[in-house]
């Protein structure tokens, strides 16, 4: 019984620790024009904040993401905790751009290091529940983020600070109780040597990672957009200037992606992948066509198809590589996907930014939904001619 309490509060703790760290990640986003209104800095400024996290984030995990593979996981997952704290602290003192890119920089650092130690972490403690809670978790957690501080800052006082101060406590308590968590990995050397930049991906999951990759990278692009231009683009051709309509849309991308998740958690990781393909083209093309008809409820429709996509195309990606790797080797393939991933999510949304001034918003997005659409049918494409091909093999044909 004490071994069942113990796997349960284990895969909790992890499951609400990724979860804080993900929303921690997107709470300053509805924060961002009263940044501007007091710091008084252009939208360029506002694009280096963004980059810094996601450089750093990105640098987290060719670094230390495999880091926990030799020390273990618990010391890793708690400087992670203590480095986040420290984030909190220097956004609620926040009073210059010189703080918010210290505060976004540390934050993006820790949240790299927490994303591949704690997911490594969960697929030790259940190798069957952990693919779907690292799936379902970081859209969870985006959506908790985003929605949390809008509303913090829409109805609550101290609208730069009031997330943040919520966010410390959770991560206080979360530093702990990490120590009560039982040790999945016992150290071994290496240590220093893991820190040099790579990436590294077993033998063995190499060709399920380039199956999957055309996937993983077309609903990932996705969800940068989302969290980027989409508010821009809504605006611009609904007329809307509500600020809440901006988070309701990631919000409805991220949870539909989560239901989906938990709606095909049982089906094949092939069959998951085309799916999230499908749902994925038909969704970007419905945006395109929301886009041009300047309809918020359209907008909406695709969005919740498209975040069904989202969701079965990361679920179907995961569990088509993580659970090839052996235990010690789980970090950092972990470390690699999500390398992957948010490269994914950053560089195509950072292009289409310096895009809209050549183009405008509107015929960059039409560029960046057909690339979308080209990938996710590509994609879709080679996975049934090899479903074909591993039918003829199998007949002998």
């Amino acid at each position: 019984m004490s071994s069942v309490i113990s796997h349960r509060f284990g895969l909790v703790f992890l499951a609400i620790t990724l979860l804080t760290f993900l929303a921690a990640s997107s709470a300053p986003t509805p924060l961002y024009h009263l940044y501007q209104e007091g710091l008084h800095f252009s939208s360029g400024t506002l694009t280096l904040i963004f980059g810094v996290y996601a450089l750093s984030l990105l640098a987290a995990l060719l670094t230390v993401g495999s880091l926990s593979d030799h020390l273990g996981r618990k010391p890793v997952i708690f400087v992670a905790l203590v480095l986040e704290m420290a984030a909190m602290l220097l956004f609620i003192n926040a009073d210059s751009v010189a703080w918010l890119i210290a505060a976004r920089t540390l934050q993006g650092f820790a949240t790299g290091m927490a994303t591949a130690v704690l997911g490594a972490a969960l697929l030790d403690i259940d190798r069957q529940q952990g693919p779907l809670v690292n799936s379902i978790t970081p859209l969870l957690g985006m959506a908790c983020g985003a929605m949390g501080s809008s509303l913090l800052v829409e109805f609550a006082p101290l609208p730069t600070q009031l997330i943040y101060w919520t966010l410390l406590a959770l991560l206080v308590l979360q530093g702990l109780l990490v120590w009560r968590l039982p040790e999945s990995v016992s150290p071994v050397p290496g240590a220093l040597a893991s820190l040099r930049p790579t990436l590294h991906v077993p033998p063995q999951a190499r060709r399920a990672l380039w199956l999957s990759l055309p996937v993983d990278v077309a609903v990932w692009a996705v969800g940068g957009f989302y969290l980027s231009l989409a508010p821009s683009l809504v605006r611009a051709v609904t007329g809307s200037t509500s600020n809440l309509i901006g988070g309701g849309l990631v919000a409805v991308l991220t949870l539909s992606g989560a239901l989906m998740i938990f709606s095909v958690r049982k089906h094949a990781a092939d069959k998951v992948l085309r799916l999230g393909a499908s749902l994925l083209a038909v969704g970007v093309a419905l945006i395109l066509g929301a886009t041009h008809m300047g309809s918020l409820p359209l907008f909406f429709l695709a969005t919740l198809v498209a975040g069904s996509g989202f969701g079965a195309g990361f679920l179907g990606a995961l569990r088509s590589v993580v659970p090839l790797a052996l235990p010690h080797e789980r970090a950092g393939l972990m470390s690699a996907f999500y390398v992957l991933s948010y490269l994914a999510f950053c560089l195509p949304t950072l292009l289409a930014g310096n895009l809209t001034r050549s183009f405008g918003l509107i015929a960059t997005t039409d560029g960046y939904g057909a690339v979308l659409i080209v990938l996710a049918l590509g994609a879709l494409i080679g996975l049934i001619l090899q479903d074909a091909a591993r039918i003829r093999a199998t007949s002998g044909g």
